[in-house]
């Protein structure tokens, strides 16, 4: 196992239910050797303390909608060897940092980063990239679940995502972390494209797994319909300027204005907006741009060492995974012996299975374990069939060993 010290850095703010039960979830992390710093508003603060956890975690004070400060203040607090980050709106599966931080035993890796799942829990949101110096991406293809190294071509860099990526401290504190100038939107592709000057790799995990459900905010509604769209276009137009050649800038600009269009009017279809919308939300991108041609691009400084000492999490975990498993009508049932087991310290997964054909869903419960529900003959893989025939021990079998490499932490498995 990989016991090298790593800070996990959560940012919160105006979300202090999600920040709850994303610090759940980290708490039934298998790694060792781990610290949290929460960098929050005082409503984050609250939410921890009124968790018991104060004393528990690194808590950094911060109220300003600026991405990029705000991790750069969680980097400045941290005394691991490395460092991992997970959005408040995220959970991650136990084994998360286990296969996220593995490839660090090599000396050349840098950088790691996991994949992202979902609303439903079991369909991915986000896997392997590659960033284009116009802020583009290019999907990788790529099959299986060991670790693998992209090699990118001129004028690209590996791609992580910020809800699921690590990184040697010293090395991203070494070029001065996040831009500031990235308030929200390419913040973590700025770094990426940075990161690939330095000598070094960056590893892509697919079973660093977490679940995203993409929370609502002052930029998107719960269903991820945008609300401005002001920031996406100051941070295209500041990322053009720190990486693109000139002759690429306009023409990379005038596609952001069509894909966004073309969006928009997905969206009024759908009827997530109104058709009024499109021409205020087009409008905010296009001052956005403006903003962002003239919006100060200042020289970033190496991140100092942390004042404060590793701060080990001292969370009571067995690192034991039970699954649970029976029909809707049993669950208030199932739901309490997995409330025992997690307040044990133990690792609790809940399989309630009706008589139906309704698709699958996975989600963490408040009261931290993972529950996983549907029809006994529905599809939980989209890719899979439609109909499952199968009895009921033989489907919750099947399911268990889908998710049992992510759900349980690797010295505990039989």
């Amino acid at each position: 196992m990989n016991n090298r010290s790593v800070s996990v850095i959560v940012v919160s703010r105006e979300r202090p239910d999600l920040l709850r039960r994303c610090l759940t979830g980290i708490g039934q992390l298998c790694h060792p050797r781990f610290e949290i710093v929460v960098v929050a508003d005082r409503a984050g603060h609250e939410a921890v303390s009124a968790m018991g956890w104060a004393t528990r975690v690194k808590l950094v004070p911060f109220d300003e909608a600026n991405i990029s400060a705000a991790r750069n203040a969680g980097i400045a607090a941290a005394a691991g060897e490395l460092v991992a980050f997970i959005d408040d709106d995220a959970v991650p599966e136990p084994s998360w940092l286990f296969h996220l931080l593995a490839p660090f035993e090599r000396p050349d890796v840098l950088a790691t980063g996991g994949y992202v799942l979902g609303r439903s829990g079991l369909r991915f949101q986000w896997r392997g990239h590659l960033a284009t110096r116009t802020g583009g991406k290019i999907a990788l293809a790529h099959e299986g679940t060991e670790p693998f190294t992209p090699r990118p071509g001129p004028g690209q860099a590996v791609l992580t995502e910020g809800t699921n990526s690590a990184f040697r401290r010293d090395r991203l504190a070494g070029i001065g972390g996040f831009d500031p100038a990235f308030r929200f939107y390419l913040d973590e592709t700025d770094v990426n494209m940075r990161l690939a000057d330095v000598p070094g790799h960056t590893v892509l995990v697919p079973l660093a797994q977490v679940h995203h459900g993409y929370a609502a905010s002052a930029r998107r509604s719960a269903e991820r319909a945008p609300r401005d769209l002001r920031e996406i276009g100051a941070s295209s137009a500041v990322f053009l300027r720190k990486h693109a050649p000139e002759t690429d800038r306009r023409p990379a600009l005038e596609a952001l204005i069509a894909a966004r269009r073309k969006s928009l009017l997905t969206y009024m279809i759908a009827g997530k907006i109104e058709p009024r919308d499109v021409g205020r939300l087009l409008a905010s991108l296009e001052a956005g741009i403006d903003e962002g041609r003239s919006r100060p691009i200042r020289p970033l400084r190496p991140i100092e060492a942390p004042g404060l000492s590793f701060l080990p999490f001292d969370g009571h975990r067995s690192g034991q995974s039970h699954h649970l498993a029976g029909r809707p009508w049993q669950r208030r049932k199932l739901t309490k012996r997995a409330a025992r087991m997690v307040a044990d310290g133990h690792i609790a997964t809940v399989f309630c299975l009706g008589p139906s054909l309704r698709p699958h869903r996975v989600r963490f419960a408040e009261g931290g374990w993972w529950e996983q529900t549907g029809g006994l003959f529905g599809r939980a893989d989209r890719g899979g069939p439609r109909v499952h025939l199968s009895g009921f021990s033989g489907r919750v079998r099947a399911e268990w060993a889908h998710v049992a490499k992510l759900r349980q932490c690797p010295h505990s498995r039989s």
